[in-house]
């Protein structure tokens, strides 16, 4: 009863203060450069792989679909978390109205959950494709691809929808300072001067489902395709396949571990310049690397670039 009668007579937070990547002013200004160009970088990736799917019907393919809506997501994955980050190394530590904070982890939670889901669908229809050939028509019918396509986008809203409002709920009476570049969970419940047993446990079954779920279908994908590959008997295609399979799953792998390290576990984290290190691995690196993994090293992409210039120039 006094702790209920102690809490009605705080002030709930308006507003939150970013402390952001750095505090010190000369590193700020370095890592505003290298940043900025990592979100220009990774926007025109995309939007060339976009362009480029949409434009040229050789890549109409089940795999390039997918691919085209993996860039849509990243474009707007960075799109929630680098322009705070940028902000906070513009200007240093700054304040963030409370409906801002929570819409911006709204958008996030929905893109991380779509961004799982929509990697292990990828590793699946290169499962299909490698060792399944015969019957690949009919698996990736475009009917099934707009299903996974679909379940992926939707299935990351209905999560950021329950995870937000849980989140939302949640008294914030002071202290209002989070140790972070975007208002993301742990930190979040850090701050919460009410009772988050429920928001954590949501917090971690939502983990555990998407990350860990949609982990093992895309190691189970790959290790099919491992074996598969290891079956070949030409040397030069094992040794072409085994190098696509691998950068697809340092990619993959780097991506999940940091975002199992973070979010996989049934306690809030104390937000530690660790974790704000390894946000930046896959809210800023991941996002530029994978255009480049799984579109323009292929050389369907890269003869559809070619042509697109040629045109140009004509």
């Amino acid at each position: 009863m006094e702790r209920s009668l102690e809490l009605g007579n705080m002030t709930r937070v308006q507003e939150f203060v970013l402390l952001g990547l750095s505090a010190r002013l000369g590193t700020r200004g370095v890592l505003f450069a290298v940043f900025l160009t990592l979100y220009l970088l990774t926007l025109l990736e995309n939007t060339l792989i976009v362009c480029l799917i949409c434009s040229h019907s050789e890549l109409r393919k089940p795999m390039y679909f997918f691919l085209g809506n993996l860039s849509c997501l990243e474009m707007c994955y960075v799109s929630v978390t680098t322009p705070s980050l940028l902000v906070g190394l513009w200007t240093g530590p700054f304040h963030v109205p409370f409906t801002a904070c929570m819409t911006q982890l709204f958008f996030f939670i929905s893109l991380i959950c779509t961004e799982c889901t929509l990697l292990a669908s990828m590793a699946y229809d290169r499962y299909v494709a490698i060792c399944c050939p015969l019957h690949y028509p009919l698996l990736m019918r475009p009917q099934v691809c707009l299903g996974l396509a679909m379940t992926s986008w939707l299935g990351g809203l209905l999560v950021s929808v329950v995870k937000t409002s849980c989140i939302a709920s949640l008294s914030y009476c002071g202290p209002n300072v989070l140790n972070h570049f975007f208002c993301d969970v742990s930190p979040l419940l850090n701050l919460s001067c009410t009772h988050v047993a429920l928001t954590e446990m949501v917090d971690f079954i939502s983990a555990i489902v998407i990350l860990w779920g949609s982990l093992l279908v895309a190691i189970a994908s790959y290790v099919a395709i491992g074996r598969a590959v290891f079956r070949m008997s030409s040397a030069a295609a094992r040794h072409k396949a085994f190098s696509t399979c691998a950068s697809h799953l340092v990619v993959v792998g780097i991506f999940y571990m940091a975002t199992l390290f973070i979010y996989a576990r049934p306690s809030r984290i104390e937000a530690m310049d660790l974790n704000k290190v390894l946000s930046v691995i896959y809210t800023v690196v991941t996002p530029m690397c994978n255009p480049v993994i799984y579109c323009l090293r292929n050389r369907e992409v890269q003869a559809a670039f070619r042509r697109t210039l040629y045109w140009s120039r004509g």
